[in-house]
C-alpha cells in the first residue's frame, strides 16, 4: 500500500506476494437488467441460464464460511442437486458470529398495516445508507424479504408472537413502520439454527462435506478464474489444496482491524483480504459502521466489546445530564435537568434515528462533558418510562436475555438504573466488489453477505444484515450461479495443476516465515496497536490530518511486526498463535487501505464522517456530484499504491435527496 519499499528483504513489511500480474483496463459492469425497478429481479431470474437436475450434480461448489450467508446457500445448493464443500473455522456452523445477532430481521410484511411495502423497505434502507447503494441491488433485496420469513418460519424458528398467534413485530432505527422480526434478543441464534438444520440434513444426505476447524489461507486461480482455495487444518496444522468450479465467500465482516469491536474474536478479513491480492476488488472499506448501543470499554486491556441491541431503543430513552461534569447517580437527576437528545434533535424519529447519526450524537454529548460512568465516555438506556407504562414483565418478555447480559458484565440491575452505553464498531458495509449475479470482478468468485459491499450503502440500518445474509443464500446465489456454472461443466481442475502447487507453496512459506520470526512481541500486541491508530485516526470521524496520520503510523507498525512478533510453537500442530499472526498480518496490509479510501472520499456520508464536509447543524454532507460512486481498489504488489477504479451509482427511481431525520 505504501510508496516506502522497506529494507532489509529478510524482514519483510508483508507476507511475500502470491497475486496475479497487475490488472489494466477494468470495467465495472454490475450487469443490472434493464427496464422497471419492480420487474429487474423478475426479468433476470427468467432471462438467467438453467442447470438441468441431472447435471447439477457433476459440480462441485466451495463454500468458505457458515453463518447466515454460507449455510444457506450451501443448504440451498445442496438441495438443488449441487456437490458441496463448506468450510469454516469454528468447531461447528452453530458458532459461526451470525449467532450473535441480536434484535431481528427486516422484511416488508405490513403484518402491523401501518404502511410498510417493498416499496417503502427499498427507499428505508436506500436512504439509511445515504444513497451510496445501487437501486437494484436494494429494491431486490426488499422484494424478497418476505420470503425470508416464510422459510424460516418454516425450518421451525421461533419468531416471537402476539397474544393471538400471528407473528410479531418492531421498530429498528431508520424506519417508521414496525417490520422487524425477532426472537427475544438472540434473533441470530434461532435464524442460524434453522439455517443450520437445513445443512445438517444435506450434511446427512451426502451432499454437502463440512469441513470445520478449517481456515481458508489462499485462492486459487486457473486461466484467471476462481477454481480452488488453500487451507490450514487449525488442529493439526496439515496445509491443502481444494478444487471446485466455482469459490463462494460468506466470512463476514472486517470490523476487528480496529481491535476492539463488537464481533467474537476469530472474525478477520484474511479470506478476503487473500482473495483481493488475487485480483478481486475491494469496494469501499471506509464504510465502517459504529454501533450506538454498546456496553463502555470497562479498561485498556479488554479484548472485545458488548453490543446491546438496538431493539432497546424501542423501550429505552436515550439521555444525558444538562449539566457539564454532573456526577450524581441517574435518580438523584430530575427530569427538567436531562437531556434526551435524540428527541430533541430528530424529533420525527427520536431514539430510533439510524446508527451512524445515533453514534455521533453520543460522542457529540461525551466530547461536551457530558458523558456518564468511568472517563465520560458513555451515555444512559433508561426503561423506567416504558417499565412503569408496560410493567418490568413485558419489557422481561421482550429483552430479557439482554438485561442478563448487561448484568453479567457490569453487575448492574437495568431495571433499576439505566443502562450505560457507548458507540462502538460493529459492522462493516464495505467488502469485495460484487456485480447484480454477487460475482466478483474475478471469474468464478462470488461473495456473499457481509463479505461483499453491494446493499447497505454507507450506512446499514439495523436488522438489515440478518435480511441480507439471507437473501444472498436463500433466494439470489441458487438462481445467479447458474450464469456462470452453465459453461463450466467438465472444467474443473484437479489440485495437482502447477497454480494449486504455487499457493499451497505460498501459503507453507509464509507459515515458515511467521513461525522463524521469534521477537519479543506478542501478535495481540500488535493488534492493539492496530486498533489504537484505526479508532484514533479512521473511527466516528476523520479529518485529511488524522488519515494523515494514521497512513505515516501503520507502515513502521507493520514493519515492526515482520521484524519482532513472537509466534511460539509449531505450524504442524494446533496453534492459535499462529493463527491470529496470519489475521493481524493481513490486517495490518487493509488497514492501510482503509484509511486510503477515507482519505480519497473527501465527502462525509453516513459511517463514514469527514470532520472537514458538515452541514451547519452538525451533519453529514454528500458530494454527489463527486462521490455518487462506488470506489473499488485494485491490488498492485506490495507496499504500492493500490489502483482505484469507480463505479457510478445511477439512480433511475430514486433521487437522491439531503438525508433528514428531524
Amino acid at each position: 500500500m505504501s510508496s516506502t519499499v522497506l529494507e532489509p528483504p529478510a524482514a519483510p513489511t508483508s507476507a511475500p506476494s502470491t497475486s496475479s500480474p497487475t490488472r489494466s483496463n477494468i470495467v465495472l459492469d454490475a450487469k443490472i437488467p434493464d427496464g422497471p425497478l419492480e420487474k429487474k429481479w423478475e426479468k433476470h431470474k427468467f432471462e438467467s441460464r438453467l442447470i438441468n437436475p441431472a447435471n447439477r450434480r457433476k459440480y462441485e461448489i466451495i463454500v468458505v464460511g457458515s453463518g447466515l450467508a454460507g449455510a444457506s446457500a450451501a443448504a440451498s445448493l445442496a438441495e438443488m442437486g449441487y456437490k458441496v464443500k463448506c468450510f469454516c473455522y469454528q468447531d461447528s456452523p452453530r458458532r459461526a458470529h451470525s449467532i450473535a445477532a441480536q434484535g431481528g430481521i427486516n422484511a416488508a410484511k405490513n403484518y402491523q398495516n401501518d404502511g410498510d411495502s417493498a416499496f417503502r423497505l427499498f427507499y428505508d434502507t436506500l436512504k439509511g445508507g445515504d444513497f451510496r447503494s445501487r437501486e437494484a441491488n436494494v429494491y431486490r433485496l426488499a422484494e424478497v424479504s418476505s420470503n425470508i420469513i416464510d422459510q424460516c418460519v418454516a425450518q421451525g424458528v421461533p419468531f416471537a408472537r402476539e397474544y393471538g398467534g400471528l407473528l410479531a413485530n418492531r421498530s429498528f432505527g431508520g424506519a417508521q413502520v414496525s417490520r422487524t422480526f425477532y426472537a427475544r434478543g438472540q434473533t441470530g441464534q434461532q435464524l442460524l439454527l434453522g439455517a443450520y438444520s437445513a445443512l445438517c440434513r444435506q450434511i446427512a444426505e451426502g451432499s454437502v462435506t463440512m469441513y470445520p476447524r478449517t481456515e481458508m489461507l489462499d485462492l486459487v486461480l486457473v486461466d484467471g478464474q476462481a477454481k480452488g482455495i488453500v487451507v490450514r487444518d487449525m488442529v493439526t496444522g496439515a496445509i491443502s489444496s481444494h478444487a471446485g468450479d466455482c469459490v463462494l465467500l460468506c466470512t463476514g465482516g472486517y470490523g476487528n482491524v480496529f481491535y476492539l469491536s463488537t464481533n467474537a474474536k476469530g472474525c478477520n478479513v484474511t479470506a478476503s483480504y487473500r482473495a483481493f491480492k488475487k485480483g478481486a476488488l475491494f469496494a469501499n472499506p471506509c464504510y465502517t459502521q459504529i454501533h450506538p448501543t454498546c456496553i463502555p470499554q470497562a479498561g485498556d486491556y479488554q479484548s472485545k466489546l458488548t453490543l446491546m441491541s438496538e431493539s432497546l431503543r424501542n423501550d429505552g430513552r436515550v439521555w444525558v445530564p444538562k449539566q457539564k461534569g454532573d456526577k450524581r447517580t441517574p435518580d438523584q437527576i430530575p427530569e427538567g435537568e436531562r437531556d434526551y437528545y435524540l428527541e430533541r434533535k430528530y424529533p420525527s424519529f427520536g431514539n430510533l434515528a439510524p446508527r451512524d447519526i445515533a453514534s455521533r450524537s453520543a460522542k457529540e454529548a461525551c466530547d461536551d462533558g457530558r458523558g456518564v460512568g468511568p472517563g465520560g465516555l458513555g451515555v444512559y438506556l433508561d426503561f423506567a418510562d416504558s417499565i412503569k407504562r408496560l410493567s418490568e414483565k413485558t419489557i422481561r418478555e421482550r429483552y430479557g436475555n439482554l438485561f442478563d447480559m448487561y448484568n453479567q458484565i457490569t453487575g448492574e440491575n437495568a431495571y433499576q438504573t439505566p443502562m450505560r452505553i457507548y458507540p462502538a464498531v460493529h459492522y462493516t458495509m464495505g467488502g469485495l466488489w460484487v456485480d447484480y449475479n454477487l460475482m466478483s470482478n474475478v471469474p468464478g468468485l462470488f461473495v456473499l453477505g457481509e463479505a461483499n459491499f453491494s446493499d447497505h450503502g454507507a450506512n446499514r440500518l439495523g436488522a438489515s444484515a440478518l435480511m441480507q445474509g439471507l437473501a444472498d443464500g436463500y433466494f439470489v446465489i441458487p438462481y445467479t450461479i447458474g450464469n456462470y456454472l452453465a459453461p463450466q461443466m467438465g472444467k474443473r481442475p484437479t489440485t495437482d495443476r502447477e497454480e494449486f502447487k504455487k499457493a499451497e507453496a505460498a501459503v507453507r512459506e509464509r507459515t515458515k516465515q511467521l513461525l522463524g520470526i521469534k521477537g519479543k512481541r506478542s501478535v495481540d500486541h500488535f493488534h492493539r496497536e492496530l486498533g489504537r491508530i484505526m479508532w484514533d485516526y479512521c473511527g466516528m470521524a476523520r479529518t485529511a490530518k488524522s488519515l494523515d496520520r494514521a497512513l505515516k503510523q501503520i507502515p513502521p507498525l507493520r514493519e515492526e511486526f515482520w521484524k519482532n512478533v513472537n509466534v511460539p510453537g509449531e505450524g504442524e500442530a494446533l496453534n492459535v498463535a499462529l493463527e491470529k499472526a496470519g489475521r493481524v498480518a493481513d490486517f495490518l496490509e487493509f488497514g492501510e487501505l482503509l484509511c486510503q479510501d477515507a482519505l480519497e472520499r473527501r465527502e462525509s456520508c453516513g459511517g463514514h464522517f469527514r470532520e472537514e464536509w458538515q452541514t451547519p447543524d452538525g451533519e453529514a454532507k454528500r458530494d454527489d456530484e463527486n462521490f455518487s460512486h462506488v470506489a473499488a481498489w485494485e491490488y498492485t504488489g506490495d507496499n504500492n499504491k493500490p489502483n482505484r477504479h469507480v463505479e457510478p451509482l445511477i439512480f433511475e427511481t430514486v433521487h437522491p435527496s439531503v438525508r433528514s431525520y428531524k
